[in-house]
């Protein structure tokens, strides 16, 4: 039986990403190609319990519709979708067709109408009827215009004002009358007043006939605008003979057999970058939420006095003077959740790291606390290694290499570190021994990490992880100019330092001890001190990195790069023990690139696999010179691209190691008298790109990821060893791309995937037999 425990998946970078539905208390997200699901209230916090796969490019967008068991979501591959939820679990409804480019803008208003708006321009209806959804009205604002926002208001039954923001500084305000098949739309007002591209629209009921709506732009400001109905509206600007200022102009329009006035109110003037979400309190109150690129969230009320808004917080993070969108900076928040349960309020907001900030104002005084949240990778993530402590580390696309541990408290898995943040994209990495490790990335350079005093710390304490027996640097930061995270203490040589700086740094030591978390860290902790100092560089490749092993011992580190000729496609190795110099024997015989690397068990032998579909096993005849001799390339392993290969970590029958190629098939081998032997051969429904192996009471079990996402277990007799399909994970709990590395840890599976996400895999006695 096969259990998901973890998922860890980063929010898209989108506007309209995050949204909560108050009856399942359940948290939905767009997630690469997928919408994440999770319960934030959740007493355990489990983080992310599942995906939902039918999206094939980046989703763009998602809402519940209220007061249904419907969740809408929008991407970039130019589909509608709306999900249907059972209990906690979602199906796919219905795919609706009707946008030809990516859908770029969602508004769901009430149980029965949505609209969405996409990059061809269209802007889109959608209505319930007979329990499935139509559309009933498709328009275009103008030629060269492409909306980025819309918002709907109910003003009365099945009569509502729509407004459009988009790719000008102007504000389309419209007339819906909808029925039971079509929708009779007109425009009504054009708002001006913004100077750039519009973000972010969000409308609140004040009173009756009396309705703010709230615009965020890329000119860093919100502008609030007054819609009045029927008897609220001020017909004093009727009278010719009176001055009416300019930006006091009430636009008039008639909506079925309502009078509307839509004027502008306020400007709220604070953040020093785009705008990216709006969010209005959803207990009543007067306030409203706005996230920004500049890494703020901050929440405005009215000053009953002076009629004047004013900011009354500010949560996030102080942004970096000059650093804006506008001169290349990427950071900030690009999306906002303000929600409420039992009183409590709580306000959510993603960026461009993937985490979601939550914060919380559930104490007597009000004030706002950060809260465990969730995190993960926003690219596709490449490689994953157990540490035999009990924790893992992966690397991803999006320039990360992160460390997961399960939390001793509640036992859930959750980011305890994030040893590398790295210029250039990560592709691999392996552990030295129980505090170092080495990473390689689209570079041709490979790096080698420590582990700091105050992981270790923190791992020990949060996660019960034995304390590594090194020495350790106390901590690690990231200079402004430089890919090498630096050891706090380290000093450039011939770099003079005053006494008094010393005794700063001292300081600076004993507060970050001071605020050693006694539980999984948040994101801003994440980011600042989680870093490992980078200890040394290793050099000799010719092109980018892709793959690198290391040694039982730690000795040993081999690795390749990438290649189309027999050239580059060598494996060198470095001497760990000997201040990591590189060998002058290069091990050569592929003629492209290497795709992964081995070493047995018992560190005898080195297995590697290429995409020339040939196989080698080399022998480590003398491990303290480092020295190899070649006992069989074999070319005519697989029929297509090797993609992975692992040993079998039980020598107790002789060597045994298995493949997986682009041929569907999984093969598993045995060396002996310095041949390769096939053994065993299984076919698999589709391409095999990444394979590992335990042993459990004599028996193999053999976890293969595929090119479709799908997972499966295999198994085999140590005594008789023959590969048998033993299961296959539920397409529910498997991801939606590609599998890039497995790593079994006992009874635990660890999966990397090119849909953004890292899982975590339990597998029950019964799953092995």
């Amino acid at each position: 039986m096969v259990s998901q425990e973890a998922v860890f998946i980063g929010a898209n970078t989108q506007a309209n990403i995050l949204d909560f539905d108050p009856v399942s208390e359940i948290v939905a997200y767009g997630a690469g190609t997928c919408v994440a699901i999770w319960k934030p209230l959740k007493h355990e916090k489990t983080g992310v319990y599942g995906t939902l796969k039918g999206h094939s490019r980046t989703v763009t967008g998602v809402k519940f519709v209220p007061e249904t068991p419907f969740l809408v979501s929008i991407a970039e591959d130019d589909a509608v979708i709306v999900w249907k939820r059972d209990g906690e679990n979602f199906s796919l409804f219905q795919a609706l067709q009707g946008h030809t480019s990516s859908v770029t803008s969602l508004a769901v208003v009430d149980s029965s109408v949505f609209a969405t708006g996409g990059a061809d321009g269209n802007i889109i209806l959608w209505r319930i009827q007979e329990g499935s959804w139509i559309q009933i009205s498709n328009f275009q604002v103008q030629n060269g215009f492409f909306p980025l926002t819309i918002s709907l208001q109910e003003i009365s039954k099945d009569c509502y004002i729509l407004v459009i923001g988009g790719t000008n500084s102007k504000l389309y305000v419209y007339s819906v009358e909808s029925s039971a098949g079509a929708a009779t739309v007109e425009r009504c007002a054009v708002l001006t007043g913004h100077e750039d591209w519009i973000k972010a629209l969000s409308f609140v009921k004040q009173e009756e006939n009396n309705y703010i709506l709230a615009s965020g732009s890329q000119d860093r400001y919100i502008r609030l605008w007054r819609i009045k109905v029927d008897n609220k509206i001020d017909d004093t600007d009727d009278d010719g003979s009176k001055l009416i200022l300019l930006s006091n102009k009430q636009h008039k329009f008639q909506l079925a057999h309502h009078r509307i006035a839509i004027s502008f109110d306020a400007l709220l003037m604070g953040h020093d970058d785009w705008v990216s979400g709006l969010q209005w309190n959803p207990q009543g109150k007067l306030r409203l939420a706005s996230s920004s690129a500049d890494t703020a969230v901050m929440i405005w009320e009215m000053d009953q006095e002076s009629g004047i808004w004013c900011s009354i917080s500010r949560l996030g993070e102080m942004s970096i003077k000059g650093a804006s969108t506008a001169t290349g900076a990427s950071g900030g928040f690009w999306s906002c959740l303000w929600f409420a349960k039992d009183g409590v309020e709580y306000i959510m907001a993603s960026g461009k790291t993937g985490a979601i900030r939550t914060y919380c104002n559930g104490d007597t005084s009000g004030n706002w606390s950060p809260i465990i949240s969730v995190s993960g990778p926003v690219r596709e993530v490449t490689d994953v290694r157990w540490s035999g402590q009990g924790y893992f580390m992966a690397t991803s696309l999006d320039q990360t290499t992160r460390l997961y541990a399960q939390w001793a408290k509640d036992h859930t898995w959750h980011e305890f570190a994030r040893p590398q943040i790295h210029g250039y994209d990560m592709v691999c990495l392996d552990h030295i021994d129980d505090s170092k490790f080495v990473s390689g990335g689209e570079e041709k350079v490979l790096r080698v990490f420590e582990m700091t005093k105050q992981i270790s710390q923190l791992l020990q304490d949060a996660c019960g992880v034995k304390a590594s027996s090194h020495s350790l640097p106390e901590a690690a930061s990231l200079p402004v100019l430089g890919l090498s995270n630096k050891a706090e203490k380290q000093m450039e040589a011939g770099e003079y330092q005053e006494d008094n700086e010393n005794e700063d740094e001292h300081e600076k030591n004993a507060e970050n001890q001071e605020i050693l978390p006694s539980s999984p860290p948040l994101e801003d902790y994440l980011q600042r001190h989680t870093l490992f100092p980078e200890q040394e560089k290793l050099y000799g490749h010719g092109y980018e990195i892709s793959s690198v092993a290391v040694s039982p011992s730690g000795s040993l580190i081999a690795s390749t790069c990438r290649s189309n000729t027999s050239r580059h496609a060598v494996i060198r190795v470095f001497n760990a023990a000997a201040e990591y110099q590189q060998l002058s024997q290069l091990l050569e015989g592929h003629n492209l690139t290497v795709t992964s690397l081995k070493f047995s068990s018992d560190g005898r032998y080195l297995l590697a696999v290429s995409r020339d579909r040939q196989l080698s096993v080399w022998k480590v005849v003398d491990e303290t010179k480092a020295q190899f001799e070649l006992v069989e390339l074999n070319s005519k392993a697989h029929t297509k691209i090797i993609w992975d290969c692992c040993w079998v970590k039980s020598t107790d029958h002789g060597h045994y190691f298995l493949t997986g190629s682009r041929d569907k098939s999984v093969k598993l081998w045995k060396l002996e008298d310095k041949k390769i032997q096939l053994v065993s051969s299984m076919k698999l429904q589709d391409s095999v790109t990444a394979v590992d192996c335990d042993i459990l009471n004599g028996q193999g079990r053999v976890v293969a990821g595929m090119e479709s996402g799908a997972i499966a277990l295999l198994s085999f007799e140590l005594s008789h060893p023959e590969l048998k399909l033993c299961d296959e994970f539920d397409d529910k709990i498997t991801p939606a791309a590609r599998v890039s590395r497995v790593g079994f840890d006992k009874h635990r599976i660890a999966v990397g995937s090119w849909d953004n996400s890292i899982r975590i895999y339990s597998l029950e006695q019964a799953a092995s037999r």
